[in-house]
């Protein structure tokens, strides 16, 4: 099943965080990594109240991707390219973070009885996905690698149920994510952690 047959996808949104300009600047040829997320939420919506969230007080800004992908292929851009977003630990100057809009383990995120995933990414997620990917490639010079956030965050916490067991703070974008078909269509290469 070839993802690159679908229909085109709807043009992206701009829809900037109320924070977006105050994030930290950056020149697109710093640029070469993508990072997979799932929002882990019921829907586009809470994943917006989440990211208007202030969690950094010193600069007023807060966590979030820079593209999000609802199910039915939907793109919305929340930050600027040319802005660095706090979506990954330690590697957010050299990367977009692209969301895909997921339940994930919602809302039992640390509860070890709760660690299996609810759903699978849609086929329009996918051919979204793509398409940005493409689009992505051709406006930033450096881009080469790609990542699944569960890749470059493998630290373990407490569960939320018993403090004794510890679960993985982060697992998106899912354990069923089509890496193989991702890669094909893209283009990119598959980055671990450096």
């Amino acid at each position: 099943m070839s993802l690159r047959t679908d229909p085109p996808a709807e043009p992206i949104r701009l829809h900037r965080l109320s924070y977006n300009d105050r994030l930290e600047p950056r020149a697109l040829e710093e640029i070469d990594l993508v990072v997979i997320h799932a929002t882990e939420l019921p829907d586009l919506a809470t994943a917006r109240e989440y990211g208007e969230r202030i969690q950094y007080r010193d600069s007023g800004t807060g966590n979030s991707g820079h593209f999000y992908i609802d199910r039915d292929g939907r793109i919305e851009q929340w930050i600027d390219l040319d802005r660095v977003a706090h979506h990954v630990a330690g590697l957010n100057r050299c990367s977009i973070g692209i969301e895909l809009v997921n339940l994930g383990r919602y809302p039992n995120w640390l509860d070890s009885r709760h660690q299996r995933w609810q759903e699978n990414i849609t086929r329009a997620q996918l051919a979204a996905l793509l398409k940005l990917l493409d689009r992505l490639r051709s406006q930033l010079p450096a881009l080469e690698r790609i990542a699944g956030h569960d890749q470059l965050d493998t630290r373990q916490v407490p569960a939320s149920d018993d403090p004794d067991l510890r679960v993985r703070r982060k697992l998106d974008p899912g354990p069923e994510f089509p890496w193989d078909a991702v890669l094909e269509g893209s283009g990119l290469l598959r980055a671990g952690r450096p």
